[in-house]
């Protein structure tokens, strides 16, 4: 297991300068709203992905009025003890390791974990499908580097081909072989994403109807599909076939970059014929699977940011998360609640329960 031993916060969010300890298996950090509780999760999570869970834009980790942030930590990693530094600053991030800076912070993904669970990530069910994507994106690209670099190659010649698209809607002057090199790449790449995409839902499905059982007590069942157009014909064909359309809207219309993602539940479609009750344990197995899927793939339990879920989940839901992750072997817990009392209630046989008071 690799868990976090102590996190150093500098400018970071509403931090000026601060240090917090993470003595035993399970912390709570307890507060009044408002109080940061939230933003040391989302520093973990920094931590272990050089990125929020919460933004894309990394000025908005900054401190108000501030111009760049530190967030440093120490991991009790399988042989020895790993500090980490990630700094922002003009625009430029820089991430070392036990003093050692990366070449280029992707190289750190993959070497420690964090599955976080908050109140907004419903829209995973309510929400688009580009949502989804990022989801399934984000679990493959901390096993398999191969699959991250393809990603980003991906996404960097769709963006390519739908200029050129935009330029020859305009007047058909652009060079074809362009075109052709965009289409080979893409072909590549989406092949190589598309399959290992189809592999994961492969392996998850069972690890998701697993712990959606355990949530709702064997009551329902649910599924887990992978839509594609490259399950029909290889995506060298589908670009070929698309082109005069896509020229005309002026955007690529088929590839990996439109898969989806279906939830079912008992046969149906979860996004419209779930309750709420029913997505929001759909969205805490989802999390648990994954959880438990970087644990095996991985060799290490990943951390669990848990962020005011006692807020969100009623009494059986909340008893069948607790006995989960109060099991033996579980990994370290990290979560957010606004009552101490409640915390210390909930997790009254756990022994190392460290109550973290902002």
């Amino acid at each position: 297991m690799n868990s976090l031993k102590n996190i150093t916060l500098y400018q970071f969010r509403n931090y000026d300068s601060v240090t917090f300890q993470f003595p035993s298996r399970v912390t709570c950090i307890t507060g009044r709203n408002g109080c940061g509780k939230t933003n040391l999760l989302d520093a973990v999570y920094y931590l272990c992905y050089t990125k929020s869970y919460f933004t894309s834009y990394q000025q908005h980790c900054v401190q108000t009025g501030r111009e760049a942030f530190r967030v440093a930590g120490t991991f009790l990693a399988a042989v020895t003890d790993e500090n980490i530094v990630c700094l922002w600053r003009g625009g430029k991030k820089e991430i070392s390791a036990n003093d050692t800076e990366y070449e280029k912070p992707t190289d750190h993904i993959g070497r420690f974990s964090a599955v976080m669970i908050a109140p907004d990530d419903i829209e995973l069910v309510n929400g688009t499908s580009e949502l989804r994507r990022k989801w399934i994106d984000s679990i493959l690209g901390q096993v398999d580097r191969e699959y991250l670099e393809k990603l980003l190659r991906y996404q960097r010649v769709l963006q390519q081909r739908n200029a050129w698209l935009k330029t020859q809607a305009a007047g058909p002057e652009c060079s074809m072989e362009t075109l052709e090199f965009y289409d080979a790449a893409m072909a590549a790449d989406g092949t190589y994403l598309y399959n290992a995409r189809a592999s994961f839902i492969q392996q998850f499905r069972a690890i998701l109807a697993n712990y959606y059982q355990q949530l709702s007590d064997g009551r329902e069942s649910v599924t887990l599909a992978y839509n594609s157009k490259l399950s029909q014909a290889p995506l060298a064909d589908l670009l070929s076939q698309s082109l005069n359309q896509d020229i005309r809207l002026q955007r690529t219309l088929y590839g990996i970059h439109r898969d989806e993602l279906d939830f079912g539940i008992n046969g149906m479609a979860l996004k419209q014929f779930g309750s709420q009750g029913q997505k929001k344990s759909f969205l805490f197995a989802l999390k648990l699977a994954q959880y438990d899927y970087l644990g095996r793939t991985q060799g290490h339990l990943p951390i669990l940011l848990l962020d005011d879920v006692f807020e969100k989940l009623d009494q059986s839901r909340m008893e069948a998360l607790l006995r989960i992750i109060s099991r033996e072997g579980f990994g370290q817990v990290i979560l957010t609640d606004t009552h101490k009392e409640r915390v210390i209630q909930a997790f009254g046989n756990e022994p190392s329960l460290h109550v973290l008071e902002l």
